[in-house]
């Protein structure tokens, strides 16, 4: 029997749509209370904190740009006014805005730079001496495998997600010791409104390279969060990839 998480926190960033909406939904199906932060969708947050409530644990609602330090602040101050600790932390917003590089502008690079990277450390950081005190908490950073095995047109993409790999080691190693695991998960292609928007001849080309010959489904990378936050106490500093085989 799966462990659940009745009485537990998670914050998902990014939690009104694509993965974080299916990560969101599965942990509120463990148990979890889900803080669902978003920045632009909110019909969609909202519709999920009532699906969440349905469910039965409670869920609050935050629209905080994780790239504003002071932002993230309030929505942390927000969570432990309503639900006195923080036990889950899903780092999981994020942007693309692919060119090929010598089509890349200064922008196209800062932007996904300062979105990708730049929510991670501030929701970790200020997350963090909330899981300390307890000497308890999982942080999960959603990575890709293009931080892996690269991908034309994703330079920045790429060097933000290989740099959430090498972030989640190095925090890993610094809070081990005080039972905080931290964790990456690398999806592949996955069916989000992200790779629906990528023109269909494009998108047959890349099932073309992808051995089981489908895309992943947001719920699929859902299942390998819940399975960490739950089942994966004595694993930490990974990054796990869920592709369909994809090695480029």
């Amino acid at each position: 029997m799966n462990k659940r998480l009745d009485g537990q926190t998670a914050i998902v960033t990014g939690a009104g749509r694509g993965i974080g909406l299916s990560i969101a939904r599965e942990l509120a199906a463990t148990g979890a209370n889900i803080v669902v932060n978003y920045v632009t969708s909110a019909d969609a947050a909202y519709s999920l904190a009532e699906e969440i409530r349905e469910l039965g644990p409670q869920a609050l609602v935050v629209q905080a740009d994780v790239t504003d330090y002071d932002q993230v602040t309030d929505m942390i101050k927000q969570t432990i006014e309503t639900f006195g600790k923080i036990d889950i932390l899903v780092n999981n917003a994020g942007i693309t805005r692919d060119k090929t590089l010598k089509n890349m502008s200064r922008s196209n690079w800062e932007e996904v730079i300062h979105v990708n990277l730049g929510s991670v450390f501030n929701c970790t950081r200020q997350v963090l001496p909330f899981m300390l005190e307890r000497k308890s908490g999982k942080i999960v950073n959603i990575s890709s495998f293009v931080a892996l095995g690269g991908n034309v047109g994703q330079s920045n993409y790429a060097a933000t997600k290989a740099g959430i790999i090498g972030f989640t080691k190095s925090v890993a190693l610094e809070v081990s010791r005080h039972g905080i695991t931290v964790n990456a998960v690398c999806p592949g292609f996955t069916e989000t409104d992200m790779l629906m928007a990528v023109p269909e001849n494009i998108r047959q080309r890349i099932l073309d390279k992808i051995p089981m010959g489908r895309f992943g489904r947001p719920e699929e990378i859902a299942a390998c969060v819940r399975y960490i936050v739950t089942e994966g106490d004595y694993m930490t500093a990974q990054a796990i990839s869920i592709n369909g085989g994809v090695y480029i």
